[in-house]
């Protein structure tokens, strides 16, 4: 059996490989208007969303790491009878199985939710290892209603802020419009990409941190280390950098067509509305946000726009997600528990 420092530092490592892939798996959200658009080229625009990453280590809290923390799995439950090697295996297979179903959603082209594959990994790793009892239910079911919730809150911001734009301009020509509509969306890929970080970079957050508590390195009520805090920002931003393209072609041009106007309206309503949820330290996927938010866009521009048979499909992906990355982890966590 490994001891309790090589398996911390076994799921250490492979958080912030998860955190990796989540940046490389989400980077499509954040340049996929703007590229498609023709603003950026790739490159430069995954060097710009890594670097935004990486703002909000500077700036903000980790409200969101601590919902992670204590708000899905309680932990301490499967510690009572001594269980700390188990408790640790529950998180390590929790990481897999969110991880599986992220590279194979990337295979896919699908733009399901990283952070909602790693809600569903531990919810499955748990119930594997010590039943329904050590989930906390209300948590999680404030983190589902948000896969309905959040797309609802991008859809509706988009639809302001386009109708807005709309109005602003409606005397201007797109011809006179185009330069100043790229110029502007080089602020909001930039605003949406710094929400991105300081929500989906915290979640590993609280799974290193929750790791700490179990292994008795750390007490619950302690502040996440800096060293915690700066991993996490490193990891997601690199991983950003890398770009996940197969999944530009899909939010960029199967939902509706966009260019640099409708992207601006995306991005900024994404945005808000990620802001707001992290601040409140709610888990919300970023993945969710921007795609209602452009759909709330194609529907301003012209219903028949929105490809609503391709958003039925990201529907139906998230909502098998959390189902489909708990089933990962629990089958991870029996096949681990076999060996370790």
């Amino acid at each position: 059996m490994l001891s309790i420092y090589a398996l911390v530092v076994t799921v250490v490592t492979i958080a912030l490989i998860f955190d990796f892939l989540n940046g490389f798996h989400d980077a499509a959200n954040a340049i996929s208007t703007v590229v498609i658009a023709k603003t950026l080229t790739p490159l430069q625009a995954v060097i710009i969303a890594g670097c935004a990453n990486f703002v909000g280590y500077f700036f903000f809290g980790t409200a969101v790491a601590k919902t992670i923390g204590t708000g899905v799995v309680d932990i301490s439950h499967i510690m009572r009878g001594g269980n700390v090697h188990m408790s640790i295996l529950v998180i390590l297979a929790g990481l897999v199985g969110a991880a599986v179903w992220d590279l194979l959603t990337w295979i896919w082209g699908l733009p399901t939710s990283s952070s909602h594959a790693l809600i569903g990994g531990l919810v499955g790793s748990a119930i594997a290892a010590a039943g329904f009892e050590v989930i906390v239910i209300g948590g999680v079911l404030k983190i589902f209603s948000f896969i309905f919730i959040a797309p609802v809150l991008g859809f509706i911001m988009a639809t302001l802020t386009a109708t807005a734009v709309h109005w602003i301009f409606r005397k201007h020509t797109p011809a006179g419009t185009t330069k100043l509509f790229r110029k502007m969306q080089l602020v909001t890929t930039t605003a949406y990409s710094i929400s991105h970080g300081i929500n989906d970079a915290q979640k590993t957050m609280g799974v290193i941190m929750i790791t700490l508590v179990a292994a008795g390195m750390r007490t619950a009520d302690a502040p996440i280390d800096h060293w915690i805090i700066l991993s996490c920002y490193i990891a997601i931003s690199v991983g950003t950098m890398f770009g996940g393209w197969r999944i530009v072609k899909t939010m960029g041009t199967r939902i509706t067509k966009i260019h640099a106007k409708e992207g601006i309206c995306a991005e900024t309503a994404s945005a808000a509305v990620l802001f707001t949820t992290a601040h409140f330290g709610i888990p919300v996927s970023t993945t969710h946000v921007i795609a209602g938010s452009i759909m709330g866009v194609g529907r301003v521009e012209h219903g028949a726009n929105v490809r609503w048979i391709t958003a039925r499909k990201i529907v139906w992906a998230w909502i098998l997600t959390i189902p489909a990355s708990a089933a990962c982890a629990a089958v991870t966590f029996l096949i681990i528990n076999l060996f370790l």
